[in-house]
């Protein structure tokens, strides 16, 4: 009996199918890796999981988890693997209102989930531009950030408790639903960011939070990073810690979003180099409501704070959203990016951290830097501004990929002489395995080598990723 009848004992025949390079299974989002795996499985819960993998470590078999498949580091290339694909996984299985969490399997899409804990009142605070298609199981794999990163933290500070099928098929049922567990290892974080290197996840349970009752957004030109995060500061004294989001799109960034989509207006009338979409949410009664116009006490501090700080020459325009139809437009612009970025070639994709403090060192310098290794070449960046995480993305003039390896290796050096990282939210994948040789300690390195041969000892999970 071959391999494709003996996955479809486990799940069925209709289940498992072979796939070509390039196809949906085939490729990941960028396009950039594209693969042929021995099969795709379609499992349909933890135990058909399990089995696949007794079957696969008994024959040495590689396996690629694959949920929605929208990674920016070859995180599921899959070439002589199995896709395991988590999709069939997508039952949220219990939402609680009063203890506020969310069961959800692995296979849930993001907005689905949105939308189910919507009709609770609730949240589900983690948001970024695929949430159509990104599923829960790779945002915990890869330790999603997002969007609203700033005030609900990232995917590690939403999980309470998971599911894990372990590369031997043993099931790991770690599902607590509590805020406080000091027993031993945390091995729910070992988990979340191993990128499906140490073992699958197919269920966890997740923290929701109250569904804010005002929200104001607002698109503002400051003079400089210095300055906007000056008003970041104002704006979080004066709403209580209200700010959702704080994202940064220079002009170059605009510039190359109005090329793209020529049909969608800029922010402003006049160009400027420093861009910001600001989105505040509160569930305080006081900040929630409105004047007889519907205007609340939440856009008018807003509205308060850009005008103070338009007066000291910190804001040079602003534009606060009238409607959700103008609030939208704003957060479109910013999710736009992967499109506007990602999908031009040749192209050198950066996704790093610095402190705060130091965000326009590392602008500043890394443009001079730029343009000593590759004259002409072009920088179209956004961040999450708030949390410090800056996606680095350049436009290469040169075609020789030296060049291209010598911007990314300048970008790291400076970005480590600023206490920063050289990974903050997309994972390590393939893409920044010769980072993680270069740049990670070594002694840690050893460890999680360690840590892979102990609970992988035969390779088969997501092989060669992560770990040089």
């Amino acid at each position: 009996m071959d391999l494709i009848d003996k996955l479809g004992r486990i799940v069925g025949p209709s289940h498992v199918f072979c796939e070509e390079k390039g196809g949906k299974y085939g490729s990941d989002w960028t396009g950039l890796y594209q693969f042929s795996p021995i099969a795709v499985v379609r499992p349909a819960n933890a135990i058909e999981v399990s089995e696949i993998l007794k079957l696969a470590n008994a024959d040495k078999t590689p396996v690629v988890p694959m949920s929605g498949n929208t990674s920016l580091a070859g995180g599921t290339f899959a070439e002589g693997s199995i896709v395991l694909s988590l999709e069939r996984l997508n039952k949220i299985r219990e939402i609680r209102s009063t203890s506020r969490i969310a069961i959800v399997e692995a296979g849930v899409v993001l907005s689905n989930l949105h939308q189910a804990v919507d009709e609770h009142d609730l949240i589900f605070p983690m948001t970024f531009g695929a949430r159509g298609s990104a599923m829960i199981g790779g945002m915990l794999s890869t330790n999603a950030g997002g969007s609203n990163v700033l005030k609900y933290g990232n995917t590690r500070d939403l999980c309470l408790g998971l599911e894990v099928v372990l590369p031997n098929g043993e099931i790991m049922e770690i599902m607590s639903e509590l805020h406080k567990d000091n027993s031993g290892y945390n091995l729910k974080h070992l988990m979340i960011g191993a990128e499906g290197t140490l073992g699958i996840i197919t269920a966890a349970v997740l923290k929701l939070s109250p569904k804010p009752k005002a929200e104001a957004t607002a698109m503002l030109a400051t003079s400089s990073l210095d300055e906007a995060l000056h008003v970041l500061n104002r704006l979080q004294s004066a709403t209580g810690g209200s700010v959702q989001a704080f994202e940064y799109m220079p002009g170059d960034y605009i510039d190359a979003f109005c090329a793209r989509f020529p049909e969608r207006n800029a922010p402003f009338n006049v160009r400027y180099d420093t861009n910001i979409m600001v989105d505040l949410g509160s569930t305080v009664g006081a900040m929630c409501a409105a004047d007889k116009s519907g205007k609340t006490k939440l856009t008018e501090f807003l509205e308060q704070v850009l005008s103070e700080e338009y007066d000291r020459g910190a804001v040079l325009d602003a534009v606060v959203a009238q409607n959700e139809a103008q609030r939208q437009e704003m957060w479109d612009r910013r999710e736009c990016a992967a499109e506007v970025t990602i999908t031009r070639r040749p192209i050198v994709a950066n996704d790093i951290a610095v402190p705060l403090d130091r965000l326009n060192i590392f602008v500043t310098e890394m443009e001079k830097k730029l343009q000593s290794i590759d004259p002409g070449g072009k920088s179209v960046n956004v961040a999450h501004l708030g949390d410090g995480n800056i996606h680095y993305t350049v436009w290469p003039a040169s075609e020789d990929i030296e060049v291209h390896a010598n911007i990314v290796e300048e970008v790291e050096e400076l970005v480590l002489s600023l206490g920063g990282s050289f990974s903050a939210e997309h994972g390590i994948g393939l893409s920044k395995l010769p980072s993680m040789e270069r740049r990670k300690n070594q002694v840690a390195m050893q460890v999680m080598r360690q840590i892979k041969a102990a609970i992988d000892p035969n390779n088969i999970l997501n092989a060669g990723k992560v770990v040089p």
